[in-house]
């Protein structure tokens, strides 16, 4: 009923699939830095980006066969060697026709397991306060609260 996959191109029907729960995200305004939806090119323009970057790693959630979530891990650059320990979360996100089977928990678990293969000791994510389900599953794996911008919630 659920899977992750670390993908490094799309399949058929693939990028339509992320770009649907993509939209439907930003909607109900459970991920992404965009609060207005942007238009549906802009989005498929996006997701063909995150692909071609090197330090990039993209997974997919499927809910009965469909993409309805993604994570990305973001690698430092080779020429940031202070940072070579750590990664960045991206785009950690499950529509919200797939919420309440444990995908974000699985995306979140297939990204951490893949850092630690690689020998990577720190993941670092952002999440807004309103986010609570996510602040909450953060949490239960272990993550831990460093900071919060002043004046911003």
């Amino acid at each position: 009923m659920i899977e992750v996959k670390k993908i490094k191109n799309f399949e058929k029907g693939e990028l339509e699939e992320l770009t649907s729960a993509t939209i439907n995200a930003i909607q109900e305004g459970i991920g992404f830095g965009w609060i207005k939806k942007p238009a549906k090119n802009k989005i498929i323009e996006y997701w063909k980006g995150v692909i071609l970057v090197p330090n990039r790693w993209l997974f997919v959630g499927k809910y009965k066969g469909i993409i309805s979530g993604s994570i990305q891990v973001v690698t430092f650059s080779s020429t940031n060697e202070a940072a070579i320990f750590r990664v960045f979360i991206d785009t950690h996100f499950v529509a919200t026709w797939a919420r309440g089977y444990g995908l974000a928990k699985l995306l979140l678990e297939a990204a951490q397991q893949e850092c630690k293969k690689k020998n990577y000791t720190h993941v670092i994510l952002d999440v807004r306060e309103t986010q609570k389900r996510a602040i909450n599953l953060y949490e239960q794996l272990g993550f831990k609260l460093w900071g919060k911008p002043s004046g911003l919630s």
